[in-house]
């Protein structure tokens, strides 16, 4: 009997189901998308090959069509997914009810072809109920959705394979450039830039413990806020350029107090006496925050549980797809009535029906642009899940972020807080000659502040005191950030003209600070608020920016490197429009207009590439924008203009009467000075504002000492030089012909030193020893070739040359056989299987700590591939971007989950069974 086949995305998901449906249903994978534009040029098919359009995947001749190919590693389940639907009564296509769940619906049916009812199957969350509802109420693909999907991938097809070669060309290979991406970039770079623009201030305050009542058992706690009607300087008064008042606060009258100023008014202010003169009290109220949409969830998993973007995604999909939330891609905030009851029916259980508003309440707000009508993130299900239940079911990440969506989903549903802010304003007269110096009067007043908060009525705090929770001093629901002095804090009850006494004064110094680097949560808020890109993108862009080597993270804060710089310095000169904030918000209005089928995707695509062709002279091009000219001319006409050099070139001061700068070389960043031979490689993670000419001479001076000339060559005559280079110290045997072009110019011969060697220590007769290899130790008595002995990246070895021409090797133990290896150690060697060639087992090249999951080291280790990190379960290549050596325990969890989470995708297995 022919069954109801339903397909989904993934493995996980096709599980859950699949335990609400009973033996007429089938339900299988597609495992992720199953077409897509091809990525290289062997995905190309070959009648295609010669277009001029073919590198891109895109047919811009013709309606820009996109040439779709089903990737290698998805033929075989496609095939599988064919046989079944040959055997099937019905087709339901259960993917994701947003757009790239559509696109993915729609590319189902394109290549299956089904000759059976196809029916489109949507739901927000995994349970029976829903899976049931969903069965009964299907509908039809979404098309306008499917072309909205498909112009996003075309436009960011077009966008990142016309830019990037350009990067490639101008500043070094494997660079990229994306709609959102390089926009993203700049922001990290800007505020970089606010950073190195600023300029500290340094001010004073004064703080002083005044006693209350005759038995000075009862104190405030207070600060200065006005001497004789003048306002005491805080941080904001401060201009960031200048270290100076801002000019606009002229008019307030703002006194700057310095630290000498303020300790001669502490002694002064000792032996006064005060007077209450203001005792205020406000009500206040605290409202609860909206029910979790994605980007929320992701700042607020990124503030509390520390998790990157991606990890609160990975984690939240995990969650979802086994039926414990709901969609967690949405930008709506509306929950359900199933789930409004749910809440109210818990926080009635839990804290008492006192916590409970008359009415439930409804939030309307939706982000810029939301594309679906999911509901907002919440616990699935008419009763929700007490976390607390949850424990065995879950790992440590799973139920941290299901609390925190649990708890923010019953908070949205509770009363507010509410309680009584005090203010008082005591004053003390003071006679003192700083007083004269600063106002020109001998006499004033000194105004002191103190303020005090109770809660009478904790409401829907409540939930975040439940079970151990996070402290809520952080919490994002309290909705105004409040001082925490002032946080429930009684005073004792004080009237106007009462007197008080000095206790203690402090004189505090405090210096302005820069703006703060952008972490993952305040970017993901920053994007949002400016319309750039969309919730359910955030986390791939940031991670995209980290793998490409643009940003590095700093106690959890992203850093650009100056790749990023130079990247950001040649399309904000070039192509300003590309990383416009205003200009990419509106191409996503754009996005979303065709989404709504208020704008046709063609004729918008044709606009952006082609331009709207201006009647302009040539030279004249140059000048014009890309909504004039259109992408694929703008870079044409803008290319030969870009001085490579300068884009990637940062002046960070003098040094010795000669410019000083940074720069972006085809094989890494350096410094140099002016024109000279005096540069040194530096780390592409260096922070620029903490690059001055103090420490470029110091890295300078540094790297000269291991370049110096060793002498000549005892049988070439050729001078040998210990160089200092990107991948560490190396001889190098004569110099590199600056006259020769092309072919002719050949590289002298170079080897890097041994590990035992040291640069300062090294002599001549080892750097000949160094430039001797390869050696030839003999000939192969069968073959009648040469076997050679060598130094090699992964180590010593020893290879021959097969008959059908390759290289056979094995490694040696360590770089003393280089010396006493005979021919017939080697041939032994060599005989040996092949299972055991290129290297024996390395150990570590550090440990990180103890994996919460397998409670083995996490260690840092190099293969044949590159460097990886590794929990003794699951090995996760370190990006080449990332210096091996600065991968931290938090980096390595987040690479070993991105490469488990690929490897279910795959529908396998990543982790044995417990």
């Amino acid at each position: 009997m022919s069954k109801i086949l339903i397909i989904v995305e993934s493995p996980p998901k096709a599980r859950t189901i699949s335990r609400f449906l009973g033996e007429d249903y089938l339900v299988e994978s597609s495992i992720g998308h199953v077409r897509d534009l091809p990525s290289k040029a062997s995905e190309i098919p070959t009648r295609y090959k010669k277009k001029d359009w073919a590198r891109i995947g895109v047919d811009t001749e013709n309606g820009f069509k996109p040439l779709y190919i089903v990737p290698a590693g998805k033929k075989e389940q496609i095939k599988k997914l064919k046989k079944l639907v040959q055997t099937a009564s019905e087709l339901y296509l259960a993917t994701d009810e947003d757009r790239e769940g559509e696109a993915i619906a729609w590319h189902l049916t394109e290549i299956l072809k089904p000759k059976i009812p196809v029916r489109r199957m949507v739901f927000h969350e995994m349970t029976e109920q829903a899976i049931t509802q969903a069965l009964k109420s299907p509908r039809q693909i979404d098309q306008r959705r499917v072309e909205a999907q498909e112009a996003r991938r075309v436009l960011d097809r077009l966008y990142g394979y016309e830019v990037s070669p350009l990067l490639w060309i101008k500043i070094k290979p494997k660079l990229s450039a994306g709609r959102v991406q390089s926009v993203a970039n700049r922001l990290v770079v800007n505020r970089e830039l606010e950073r190195i623009a600023f300029r500290s201030a340094a001010f004073s305050s004064l703080r002083a413990v005044l006693k209350v009542d005759k038995e000075h058992s009862k104190k405030i706690d207070s600060i200065m806020v006005r001497l004789d009607n003048r306002r005491i300087a805080l941080s904001k008064d401060f201009d960031s350029s200048t270290g100076s008042l801002r000019k606009d606060t002229s008019s307030e009258n703002i006194l700057h107090l310095n630290s000498g100023s303020a300790d001669q008014l502490k002694k002064q202010l000792l032996t006064s006496s005060f007077v209450v003169v203001s005792v205020r009290q406000t009500p206040f109220t605290q409202k609860p925050s909206a029910p979790f949409i994605t980007s929320t969830l992701q700042q607020e998993a990124g503030g509390k549980l520390r998790f990157t973007a991606s990890r609160t995604m990975r984690v939240a999909q995990r969650l979802y797809e086994n039926g414990y939330i709901t969609y967690m891609r949405t930008d709506s905030v509306v929950l359900s009535e199933q789930a409004i009851q749910a809440a109210r029916n818990q926080i009635e259980e839990l804290f008492g029906s006192n916590y409970l508003p008359s009415q439930h309440r409804e939030y309307r707000q939706k982000v810029k642009g939301a594309q679906e009508a999911h509901e907002a993130i919440r616990p699935t299900g008419s009763v929700f899940r007490d976390p607390n239940q949850l424990k065995s079911e879950l790992d440590d990440d799973a139920i941290r972020l299901y609390e925190l969506i649990w708890k923010r989903t019953l908070a949205s549903q509770m009363k507010n807080a509410s309680g009584q802010r005090t203010r008082v304003l005591s004053e003390t007269t003071i006679k003192s000659p700083i007083l004269d110096q600063l106002s020109n009067r001998v006499q004033g007043k000194a105004v002191f502040s103190t303020t005090g908060r109770v809660m009478e009525f904790d409401g829907f705090l409540r939930v975040y005191e439940y079970e151990g929770a996070t402290d809520k001093k952080f919490d994002s629901d309290i909705e105004e950030p409040l001082n925490t002095g002032e946080r429930d804090r009684l005073l004792p009850s004080l009237e106007i003209g009462e007197q008080l006494s000095a206790g203690e004064l402090l004189a505090n110094q405090h210096q302005t600070k820069p703006p703060a680097r952008y972490t993952e949560s305040t970017l993901v808020k920053v994007l949002e608020e400016r319309g750039i890109g969309r919730p359910s993108t955030y986390a791939n862009i940031i991670q995209t920016i980290q793998d490409r080597g643009y940003a590095w993270k700093k106690s959890g804060a992203l850093v650009p490197t100056l790749t990023a710089f130079a990247v950001n310095q040649l399309l904000e000169k070039h192509f300003s429009r590309l990383v416009d904030y205003e200009f990419t918000a509106q191409m996503e209005d754009d996005l979303d207009q065709i989404s709504s089928g208020k704008q046709d995707a063609k004729p918008w695509l044709h606009r952006f590439y082609f331009g709207q062709k201006p009647e302009v002279e040539q030279h004249e091009k140059v000048n014009l924008n890309i909504e004039q000219l259109g992408l694929k001319e703008k870079l044409s006409v803008s290319a030969e203009h870009i001085d490579a050099r300068a884009i990637s070139t940062f002046d960070i001061g003098e040094l010795e009467g000669e410019l000083v700068v940074a720069r972006v070389g085809r094989f890494g960043p350096y410094i140099q000075v002016g024109e000279t031979e005096r540069r040194a490689y530096i780390d592409d993670e260096i922070i620029l504002d903490e690059l001055n000419p103090s420490v470029a001479e110091h890295l300078i001076s540094e790297a000269e000492r291991s370049n110096r000339e060793l002498g000549e060559h005892s049988e070439t005559g050729e001078t040998i030089f210990l160089k200092s280079g990107r991948y560490g110290p190396y001889v190098q045997l004569g110099e590199i012909d600056s006259e020769a072009k092309g072919r002719k110019k050949q590289k002298p011969k170079m080897a890097s030193l041994w590990p035992d060697m040291q640069p300062e220590q090294l002599n001549l007769t080892q750097a000949e020893l160094l430039l001797s290899f390869p050696r030839i130790l003999g000939v192969h008595p069968e073959l009648n070739t040469d076997i050679t002995i060598q130094d090699g990246p992964y180590g010593p070895y020893v290879s021959y040359q097969k008959k059908d021409g390759k290289s056979e090797s094995r490694s040696l133990e360590n770089h003393e056989q280089l010396l006493t290896c005979t021919l017939e150690e080697a041939l032994d060697l060599l005989s040996r299987p092949a299972a055991r060639k290129r290297r024996s087992v390395q150990g570590p090249l550090t440990q990180l700590g103890v994996s919460p999951l397998t409670k083995k080291e996490i260690e840092v280790r190099t293969g044949r591939f590159g460097p990886y990190v590794t929990d003794g379960q699951i090995n996760a290549s370190i990006p080449t971007a990332k210096d091996p050596m600065k991968v931290s325990f938090d980096d390595a969890l987040e690479l070993i989950a991105a490469r488990e989470e690929r490897i279910r995708a795959d529908g396998k297995e990543p982790r044995p069974p417990k």
